[in-house]
């Protein structure tokens, strides 16, 4: 299966299943038959988390103040160029997030995730931005917080064994 199948499956699944975090939990070998460690507790995978839990609130704030006329011209939002760049940012660790877990010879899906959620995230950006109307806006952002989620919820899942 391809990452990008295996980034579109865990996005179906993540979007109804919100697990609590394993804090500080070590990375370990992982066996036939055995989950992999949770990365949940590592320093990088915690700063993710956190930075993704901070802008799916804003992002969800963005919606709140949207207009309530959805066929009215696409609203300009308020430091829509900082949350850009914080959206990069995000974007750039979930890669080296990434990158880090194929370096260990990780074999979960989490690897595949990150790096679909990595592309995924300037591609929202920019849905949002090009949105002709609120509706349009209302629905790209809608489509960011579920990604935002996403984030956070494949990171702080339990791990599962590889099949």
């Amino acid at each position: 299966m391809s990452c990008d199948a295996v980034a579109f499956s865990a996005m179906l699944l993540f979007a109804s299943f919100s697990p609590d975090a394993q804090a500080n939990a070590a990375p370990a070998v992982v066996q036939q038959g055995q989950p992999p460690a949770s990365v949940a507790g590592e320093p990088l995978f915690v700063d993710i988390v956190g930075r993704a839990r901070k802008l799916k609130a804003q992002t969800e704030a963005y919606r709140a103040a949207l207009p309530k006329d959805p066929a009215a011209v696409a609203a300009a939002l308020k430091g829509w160029d900082r949350f850009g760049v914080k959206i990069g940012e995000l974007s750039d660790l979930d890669m080296k997030g990434h990158v880090t877990l194929k370096e260990r010879g990780a074999v979960d899906d989490l690897k595949c995730i990150l790096r679909g959620i990595s592309q995924d995230l300037p591609e929202k950006l920019k849905a949002v931005t090009e949105a002709k109307t609120v509706k349009d806006q209302d629905l790209a952002l809608r489509d960011m917080v579920y990604l935002l989620n996403d984030n956070v919820e494949v990171i702080t899942a339990p791990p599962q064994p590889a099949a």
